[in-house]
Parts: structure tokens; sequence; C-alpha cells
């Protein structure tokens, strides 16, 4: 099981920065690797933990998207959230320069810029949903609507079929 961690990310600093209350986790010696492992690591609902994934448009322009870590984002669906006619995951080796974050440690909140981020309309089914504290090993959990102190967010159906 995750355990309550006394380390601080980028991302822990900046919640206690706005006083936005929060739940850290620490799963750095659990051995998971995805989302799904993840959560069991954390013992909390795979639907309540979300992962963070990033996305170029056609136009060239990048977008967020945080889903469910049990779902596949559908492409669809997101560039239909975003108003463009295709978009595609960009390179893991793009992500650090863009963002700040590593795979496996990229957080919705404290990227470098500010992209148009989606979040899955299944966080309104929780009080409190949990993503990436922005390095590997550490999660935050936290209301969803408090992700939007640092970055407005747009919900809509972004995973499973058409």
């Amino acid at each position: 099981m995750g355990k309550k961690t006394d380390e601080k990310t980028n991302v822990m600093r900046l919640l206690e920065q706005k006083k936005i209350a929060y739940g850290s986790y620490d799963y750095t010696n659990s051995g998971a690797v995805s989302g799904v492992d993840v959560a069991k690591a954390l013992g909390q609902n795979p639907k309540q933990v979300f992962k963070t994934l990033v996305t170029i448009g056609k136009s060239g322009q990048h977008y967020v998207f945080v889903i469910p870590v049990e779902g596949e984002l559908n492409l669809k669906k997101a560039a239909h959230a975003v108003g463009e006619k295709k978009i595609e995951m960009i390179k893991q080796k793009e992500l650090l320069p863009l963002t700040g974050y590593v795979h496996g440690g990229c957080s919705p909140i404290g990227m470098k810029k500010a992209f148009q981020t989606v979040m899955d309309e299944s966080c309104k089914t929780f009080e409190t949903v949990i993503v990436s504290a922005g390095k590997i090993g550490y999660q935050v959990q936290l209301e969803p609507e408090k992700i939007a102190t640092f970055v407005p967010f747009s919900i809509a159906d972004l995973t499973g079929e058409e």
C-alpha cells in the first residue's frame, strides 16, 4: 500500500503555496509501473487514479488530457473536445523539454507552460482524484476543481468507444 510521504515534490509545494489541502502517496518501493499497478499499490480505485497525457493537434498546438489510469484516450473524442481535426500522442522524448516532467511522472499541475487541458468526465464521480505529484513514485489526491487553480480545464468524455 502506498504510504503517506514526507518528501515534497514541486507539485506539493505549489499546492501548499495556494493553501490547497491534498493527500500524498509514495509508491517508490512498490514496483508499480502501469497506472493500474499504481492504483493497486495505493490501495485505491483505478477509476479515481488519473494519468496525464500530452498530445499534439494537426494545428501544431499541444493539449493535455487527464483520464483514469485504466482507460485509453479515444483520440477522436479528444480531438473533438479541443476542436481539432486530429490529435496524436507526442513522442516520449519531447515530454520533458515541453512540460518539465518525465514519462511516468507527468502532472497536470506545474507544467512549464499552461496547455489547454481536458479532464475525463468521470472525475465528476469522485470528491477527490489522484494524479501524479510530478515525480515518478509520488501521487497527490485532491478535489478535481482545485487543479483549475493552476490550469483551467474543461470536462469531456475522453475514453471508450464513439
